[in-house]
């Protein structure tokens, strides 16, 4: 039975000792600025077929990072929007240098 925790703030700690493997978070960061960049690239051109490869570039990357470096389970596959949620607010934190929770 998988844990279930009430609250993103509750859930990130558990996210992060997932993430321990430094290529493994780079790979995270690397595809999540590429869907930004990507998303934003559709956005200005109209090209909207471009947005399918969206799922594609996030997940691919960090999937890479899950089961080659990590070796763990990607916790998108129990935890799907709190997973979502922790991509971002990683990167964030990694963007703006500051420590994580």
């Amino acid at each position: 039975m998988s844990k279930y925790y009430s609250s993103f703030a509750e859930f990130y700690p558990f996210y992060l000792s997932q993430h321990q493997n430094k290529t493994c978070r780079v790979l995270h960061y690397i595809g999540s600025v590429l869907v930004l960049l990507v998303l934003f690239s559709s956005l200005l051109t109209a090209r909207w077929g471009m947005l399918l490869a969206l799922p594609i570039i996030g997940y691919g990357f960090a999937w890479v990072g899950h089961f080659v470096f990590e070796k763990n389970r990607p916790a998108t596959f129990k935890y799907p929007l709190y997973s979502f949620m922790a991509d971002w607010f990683m990167l964030y934190q990694a963007l703006t240098r500051r420590k994580h929770l």
